[in-house]
């Protein structure tokens, strides 16, 4: 990275392994399997690995928050019937 093209006083701090590490594990792999395939996980990497594991940008949570299941359907008309 060229540092001379950062502003006077801003630097960038290199991210911590366990961020790399827990964004790719949630990249990769839903939480849940994550707690069933490793007996101890320590606290602090459960959380990170959980952060990592929401969406970021404001497109994908609306798209993830707008997720339809389709039991609303069911119940709406019973047996599924239209």
């Amino acid at each position: 990275a060229a540092l001379g093209l950062l502003p006077l006083g801003k630097t960038q701090s290199p991210e911590s392994l366990l961020d790399i590490a827990a964004r790719k594990v949630a990249e990769k792999w839903p939480f849940q399997r994550v707690e069933e395939r490793f007996e101890r996980i320590p606290e602090p990497v459960q959380r990170r690995i959980v952060y990592w594991s929401f969406p970021r940008s404001e497109r994908e949570i609306c798209m993830y928050s707008s997720f339809n299941t389709g039991a609303e359907d069911l119940a709406i008309a019973p047996g599924g019937a239209a």
